[in-house]
């Protein structure tokens, strides 16, 4: 493994804003990490929306100032509310002024006490591989048994980690990014060979149906051939789909037991289409008859909702 002591372990970010309860989860679980204690922890507090937000804001807040367990805790107290895509570009852009490198987390992910080994492990081992964008700690739920490690082109979003040198490749332009993929003819191949529209979301994006910066970001790898690390077995689970969440509504589909052992970050720094194609029959099987059409804007939108 590639932790050592005579080595920083990155900064975690972790992106909230009214939702207390989820906040706590997500930290204590952090707080159980074998490296906690070796990591600086930064966290950015969205502002209220509206007066009607505000105690819940408020609550959280409070509580976020009282979060032990981290070699060194920042909370950068937004003054208005920025919106989660902006919040977070602006804060993993304003981090990585600072530092080479970066985890980052929202406020309705709970992590395996291996997640923050397995993320330093891989900044640490891929930092010099310019074709590797990032590091990401959930894997789809599937049925198959997946390599330990492995990558898959372009990048994700439910805890993940990356470097100054990947994140400058990062285009907030939904439009630039839908030119070049459509020009380029790769719309297929960025939809996992038709398995899931993100062409249909970043579209969406374009025409300010939804405010995501995960499409984009998964787009600005893609376009750059840039690989992504997967674990075999899941390091986080999402608690935000319970309808808590702004972007969000109930829904278990992507529901994964968290891993409780180390993963070996080496691997093969190709992508992997073995597991390519195990993940896009999973999303491919995602396409059920649905009942309301709430329900199937939520499925469209559940993953890179963000």
């Amino acid at each position: 493994m590639y932790t050592k002591g005579n080595e920083l372990a990155a900064p975690i970010i972790l992106f909230t804003y009214n939702r207390p309860s989820h906040t706590r989860e997500t930290v204590t679980y952090l707080q159980r990490n074998h490296l906690a204690k070796e990591s600086e922890l930064i966290v950015y507090a969205d502002g209220p929306k509206s007066t009607a937000d505000e105690p819940l804001v408020s609550e959280l807040r409070n509580y976020l100032k009282q979060i032990n367990g981290f070699k060194r805790l920042t909370v950068i107290e937004r003054p208005e509310n920025l919106g989660l895509a902006r919040n977070i570009i602006t804060g993993v852009t304003e981090t990585l002024h600072k530092h080479d490198k970066v985890i980052v987390v929202e406020d309705d992910l709970v992590t395996s006490p291996w997640f923050l080994t397995y993320m330093n492990n891989g900044l640490t081992r891929y930092a010099g591989y310019h074709e590797v964008a990032s590091i990401h700690g959930y894997v789809y739920p599937v049925k198959q048994l997946l390599s330990e490690a492995f990558f898959i082109k372009g990048a994700d979003c439910w805890g993940w980690a990356t470097w100054k040198r990947a994140w400058e490749h990062f285009e907030p332009n939904g439009s630039l990014l839908l030119e070049a993929l459509q020009k380029r003819g790769l719309t297929l191949d960025f939809d996992f060979n038709g398995a899931y529209p993100y062409t249909q979301m970043l579209e969406d994006q374009i025409a300010g149906k939804n405010d995501s910066w995960a499409i984009r970001w998964y787009a600005s790898a893609f376009l750059n051939d840039m690989l992504t690390l997967y674990p075999g077995k899941s390091l986080v689970h999402n608690i935000g789909n319970d309808a808590s969440g702004t972007h969000s509504g109930a829904d278990s589909t992507y529901d994964t037991e968290v891993f409780q052992d180390k993963i070996n970050v080496e691997t093969e720094v190709t992508h992997n289409s073995e597991a390519f194609a195990v993940i896009a029959d999973f999303l491919r099987s995602l396409h059920h008859p649905q009942p309301a059409t709430v329900k199937k804007k939520n499925w469209l939108n559940k993953l890179f909702d963000r």
